[in-house]
């Protein structure tokens, strides 16, 4: 078992780019990396470099003609047929230069995490949480689907059931389609109704263990924390999980472009923190984020939760904001970026009112899930 959280990540992470103007072509994962060495919070003993993915490691979800179409991609051998074939190069999956050792160095590090918690504990990869990747073809930009590959890793170790809780601004489409029909696996999602893949509605006939909790535009921590406590938490509690693995994308956060969310970092920690106390063996991965200061104070709030930590500090140390300061991200929201950005830690709440339109989703869950 291990005796503490370990993270798990990799330096492929700081030069690769999705393309100049592509919505993933800022600094993410490395970024929080950094704020959390400038912390003083980052676990040199604790830390592990995250491995590339074999071709026969990925085949146990992927289609072993789309890996070896990955690969040939990133060699810039594929045919405008088999890009239209496996969507890589279309639809904001496009070909660069780490086209298949970027995403498999994320899966091989979900896969890495599952053997690592195998008998208890945390591990976080905040590089994982490719929640759309499907079997034979790339979506949502994710051209690999690592909770998947990870959770399969746990079942084929014994380890059942698995809850799977995705928090990103998108329904974790992926997962639930390679899990809608296992009933080891429990999946939950919490993303804003309507947004693309616009698919996770609230009503369907996928059985007890598919959960979803589509919410409107401005859903802020109040209303988080009420589905958080009514619902997600009774219903993961009920499973007895030998395992939870925890979709962390920030892209609901207020200052995100990619949503109209209206959340504060706030809800993350208290989510993971809450939702570790009901399992043995945790997997806490990222996901989506499109602002490059709010997803590193986001992450870094994460990982602090995850290892014991207080991250509720108001003032950033130097060190930390030399860091946020140094980061050049051309979108217009940085044009006038709050002093917040670059001096705090942890954002001002968001509260306000629980709507009824919330309120009658919990209901209709609970109802469902009996």
């Amino acid at each position: 078992m291990l005796q503490y959280p370990h993270l798990i990540s990799s330096e492929i992470y700081r030069a690769s780019r999705y393309g100049a103007k592509h919505p993933l072509s800022i600094p993410r994962v490395s970024l929080a990396v950094d704020l959390i060495k400038a912390m003083g919070w980052f676990p040199e003993d604790r830390f592990v470099e995250g491995p590339i993915a074999t071709p026969e490691q990925l085949h146990r979800f992927h289609d072993p003609d789309y890996v070896a179409a990955l690969l040939r991609a990133e060699e810039g051998n594929l045919t405008e047929a088999e890009k239209d074939r496996w969507n890589i190069g279309r639809n904001g999956n496009p070909i660069y230069p780490e086209v298949f050792r970027r995403p498999a160095t994320a899966a091989g590090s979900s896969i890495l995490a599952a053997h690592m918690v195998r008998d208890g504990g945390t591990v976080h990869s905040p590089a994982g949480g490719t929640h759309h990747g499907r079997r034979d073809r790339a979506s949502g930009f994710c051209f690999l689907n690592d909770p998947v590959l990870g959770i399969l890793t746990l079942l084929d170790a014994g380890i059942a059931p698995v809850v799977y809780v995705d928090l990103d601004a998108h329904h974790g489409d992926g997962v639930e389609i390679a899990f809608q029909h296992d009933p080891r696996v429990t999946t939950l999602s919490i993303h804003e109704a309507g947004r693309w893949p616009r698919t996770g509605g609230l009503h369907h006939d996928l059985g007890p263990t598919v959960i979803n909790f589509p919410v409107e535009p401005g859903f802020q921590d109040d209303e988080f924390y009420y589905i958080l406590e009514t619902a997600i938490l009774p219903i993961v509690q009920n499973v007895e999980p030998a395992a939870i693995v925890i979709q962390c994308g920030v892209d609901g956060l207020a200052d995100d472009p990619m949503s109209k969310l209206s959340l504060s970092n706030n809800v993350y920690p208290v989510a993971v923190s809450a939702l570790m106390r009901l399992a043995p063996r945790h997997i806490v991965l990222g996901g989506g984020g499109y602002n490059p200061f709010a997803v590193a104070r986001a992450w870094t709030l994460i990982w602090a939760a995850i290892d014991g930590r207080d991250g509720t500090e108001m003032e950033l140390p130097q060190a930390a904001r030399n860091v946020l300061k140094g980061v050049h991200w051309r979108h217009s929201l940085a044009k006038s970026p709050p002093a917040r950005w670059f001096d705090q830690l942890i954002d001002p709440p968001n509260t306000g009112s629980i709507r009824d339109s919330i309120r009658e989703t919990v209901r209709a869950v609970l109802n469902a899930t009996g």
